[in-house]
């Protein structure tokens, strides 16, 4: 394991109003690895993710990344240091191209055309049906395709930590195996990952750690294969007594 965590998150606290979204959360996530938070809905998961991407502010506690602390650092700003999101509800830009989304996605660095025509065309290797797709409007598509635009947006920015924000919500099932085949390949190539999600078998069979969050609360944390056969986790998680 490397000694310096990409993402350090410590004691963060966030709240709406009065609500106590997150309760002191504390993890980290090195590089090169697939890191999953389960939980239920309401749980946190996705006010931990926009704390994390500058998108809510946190109450109390830190964020640092490679070892720099980023608490009070604008959104933009952390994605040109290397962070980048695919949000909950995938947020494509519905009227511009699958083309022009893939562009956006590297709008903060400052690339050449050529650069950036390599990265669409690794894009479109990696993701053959956006290729196919790549002159059709993105709110023309469907759920899946919007879903792997999302991906291929954030990863146009070249993170050391992609955000995957329930990347199957909605998805039929078929749909959802293929995009947890995605997680898997970009494991492969080693881009370091934080995986929050509802489908928690699924998510722990690509991750290699997890963490278990409960109304903003961390109650379990450990490897994908200790939380699997976890009684608690899969009473709660799994689906199975």
């Amino acid at each position: 394991m490397h000694d310096t965590p990409v993402l350090q998150v410590k004691d963060l606290q966030a709240r709406y109003g009065a609500v106590e979204a997150l309760k002191g959360i504390s993890l980290e996530v090195y590089p090169g690895e697939v890191v999953t938070m389960i939980g239920g809905n309401g749980a946190g998961k996705s006010t931990l993710m926009k704390v994390i991407s500058g998108l809510e502010p946190a109450h109390s506690g830190s964020v640092l990344f490679k070892g720099q602390d980023i608490t009070r650092m604008p959104g933009h700003l952390r994605v040109a240091l290397g962070i980048a999101q695919s949000p909950e509800g995938r947020q494509v830009f519905a009227d511009q191209s699958v083309r022009d989304n893939l562009m956006l996605g590297a709008y903060h660095r400052k690339a050449t055309r050529a650069e950036l025509e390599h990265d669409i065309e690794a894009q479109f290797l990696a993701f053959p049906r956006l290729k196919e797709r790549q002159h059709q409007m993105a709110g023309t598509m469907s759920g899946g395709e919007q879903q792997m635009l999302a991906i291929a947006r954030a990863l146009m920015a070249r993170p050391q930590l992609l955000l995957l924000d329930e990347p199957s919500l909605g998805l039929a099932p078929l749909i959802v195996k293929e995009i947890f085949s995605i997680v898997r390949s970009l494991k492969q190539r080693d881009i370091t990952i934080l995986l929050v999600e509802q489908m928690a078998n699924q998510a722990l069979s690509v991750a290699d750690r997890g963490y278990v969050l409960e109304t903003g609360k961390i109650i379990l944390e450990g490897s994908s294969t200790a939380l699997r056969s976890d009684d608690k986790v899969r009473a709660a998680y799994l689906g199975s007594h």
